[in-house]
């Protein structure tokens, strides 16, 4: 545009606000059709709100969110009668990406292409640039003893710190009140590389703490996470962010290693990458070493609840599980709201054979998470141990199951875990290797995950472990 636009107090920019509460207020703002501003929200981070108890169109968006994305770095659009175009430059900020508040009820294998057709461009500019800026060693070590220190806006600052209070908290509500502050952080700020940290890692987490797909999530997390490390390659939150999102999006555990400890080095004392890697390796089945790390993750931060809860996941998947539940029941009498400690002793008692307990945690992880299909699946659930006892349950669950898997809402894995607790050998791992094909988030938990465990004798699942990318089944 050419033009800047002059950044008001934090108090008056709220003072100073408007609220459009339609599509068609919101092409009204910018002299442009609905069809037009539907198609920037999607491909080009136009912010857009939806209400939370609401899984239709109804939307509203904010005067000052809207102006400041217009007059981001990269953003140009046409004049009003001009033909429309918007064209973000390679380091357009990827602060404005909309979050919904459930999973879309439209998502399948058609709509999730579509989705990432909108984001192909942005991470192909995200590999171009990583590429040009990885050095040989040599180069990284004068990088590194000579910094070049971005004087940070203190406005800028505060709202970031606003971002990390909420983040820390990991519910659904907080995680998107964090993205909200870091948004406001890069508007103020465009090259604060810690808030592009901070927002890589709320899409990191939201897919986790909530019900927004990993195909939405990701992509968004890669992006911020490599724009991090291109403004700082020094940070060690940086390769942090950018080690998670390569493995769990990209599938790449050789080079997310590499991210992990290139941070860890960057800041021995750096928490979230001592926890992040130990998960990681829990993953690839090495049980010592992820236990190594959790208990430094828990030396540096020993009030974090959600260190100890995956610590309990990890002492669990180490053979430990008396002391894993004992850990998560404590977990969840001091913070009842946190969502992993129900998920994680739902998943827990599940594979104990605990039918009742299972049932009522995984009711209280799909509230706190506010996912209605799992919850329809509990219920479902419920009324099958009722009626037959575990392979009821079981039953009923997947018959809940297979309706959203039409829908692309349930992934194959989930629907290959229940078969596998049915002992349907054949059709777990025909799921499986949907699941495989599909990339879903979920699949790389094959080495470790409980209901897959009496399939490890099968050729066609040790392929699969192998094919991912992970470490042959001994």
């Amino acid at each position: 545009m050419g033009q800047s636009v002059t950044m008001h107090v934090i108090g008056e920019d709220v003072r100073q606000r408007q609220k459009l509460e339609s599509w068609k207020e919101i092409a009204s703002f910018f002299q442009r059709d609905e069809r037009t501003v539907k198609r920037w929200e999607k491909e080009k981070g136009l912010p857009i709100h939806r209400m939370p108890e609401n899984t239709g169109a109804r939307v509203f968006a904010y005067t000052d969110e809207l102006t400041r994305w217009m007059h981001s770095p990269g953003i140009e659009t046409a004049k009003p009668n001009e033909p429309d175009a918007i064209h973000p430059s390679d380091t357009t900020p990827p602060e404005t990406m909309p979050i919904p508040s459930r999973w879309p009820r439209w998502l399948s294998l058609a709509a999730v292409a579509s989705l990432l057709l909108g984001t192909a461009l942005l991470l192909t500019s995200a590999r171009e640039n990583d590429h040009q800026h990885r050095g040989s060693p040599s180069e990284s070590v004068a990088n590194d003893s000579t910094p070049q220190r971005h004087e940070v806006d203190p406005v800028a600052q505060e709202l970031y710190l606003s971002g990390r209070y909420h983040w820390d908290k990991r519910t659904p509500d907080d995680l998107n009140q964090a993205v909200s502050y870091f948004n406001q952080a890069i508007a103020r700020d465009p090259k604060y590389a810690a808030a592009y940290v901070g927002l890589a890692n709320c899409y990191n987490l939201l897919r986790e703490f909530s019900a927004m797909p990993p195909e939405e999530a990701f992509p968004h997390a890669l992006a911020a996470a490599r724009k991090a490390t291109e403004l700082d390659d020094s940070s060690a939150e940086a390769h942090t962010a950018l080690a998670f999102v390569t493995f769990y999006w990209n599938w790449d555990a050789v080079e997310a290693e590499r991210e992990f400890q290139r941070a860890i080095t960057l800041d021995p004392g750096y928490v979230t990458a001592h926890h992040w890697y130990a998960t990681f390796l829990m993953v690839l089945g090495r049980s010592n070493e992820a236990l190594q790390q959790i208990d430094r993750a828990q030396q540096l931060d020993p009030a974090s609840t959600a260190i100890l809860a995956d610590k309990a996941l990890i002492v669990f998947h180490n053979g430990r599980r008396e002391e894993a539940i004992a850990l998560l029941k404590q977990l969840s009498a001091s913070q009842p709201a946190f969502f992993s400690t129900h998920d994680y002793l739902a998943h827990l008692y599940l594979d104990e054979g605990d039918d009742a307990d299972y049932l009522q945690e995984a009711g209280l992880a799909a509230t706190l998470s506010r996912d209605e299909h799992k919850m329809e699946m509990v219920r479902a659930g419920q009324q099958g141990y009722q009626a037959g006892g575990h392979n009821g349950m079981l039953q009923s669950i997947l018959r809940v199951q297979m309706k959203y898997f039409d829908e692309g809402i349930v992934t194959a894995f989930d629907i290959a875990s229940t078969y596998a607790r049915l002992q349907n050998s054949g059709e777990a791992i025909r799921y499986l290797t949907l699941s495989f094909h599909r990339h879903e988030v979920a699949f790389l938990a094959i080495r470790i995950h409980e209901s897959l465990v009496l399939l490890h004798d099968i050729p066609a699942f040790r392929q699969l472990v192998i094919d991912a990318g992970l470490p042959p089944l001994s």
